[in-house]
């Protein structure tokens, strides 16, 4: 989804067997907290921006995927949360792609 979004809708094609998948990045990561509090608070601060920095871009690159179509982007993020697929013929009838390939 992130190299389709790179591409504006009219230049956007599937073919009619293509299934897209918009789901969330997941992040697999444990926060060790074993110092003094003001190092431990800063290793949380830093874990939460790196959070918020990629939600942030992952939020655009919806935003650019959604651009142009009849879906908003906060339909797409929170169907996303749940693995959201799209047949090519959703995503023509949605208007994230411009034609569909036979």
């Amino acid at each position: 989804m992130t190299i389709l979004a790179a591409f504006p809708r009219a230049n956007r094609y599937l073919t009619e067997d293509a299934v897209l998948l918009v789901h969330e990045r997941p992040i697999e990561q444990q926060i060790q907290l074993n110092e003094p509090i003001k190092a431990a608070l800063q290793k949380v601060r830093a874990q939460l921006s790196l959070l918020e920095t990629a939600r942030d871009l992952e939020l655009e690159g919806f935003r650019e995927l959604v651009q142009e179509s009849r879906i908003s982007v906060e339909e797409l993020y929170d169907r996303a949360s749940t693995n959201y697929y799209l047949s090519a013929a959703e995503a023509l009838k949605v208007g994230i792609v411009a034609r569909i390939l036979r």
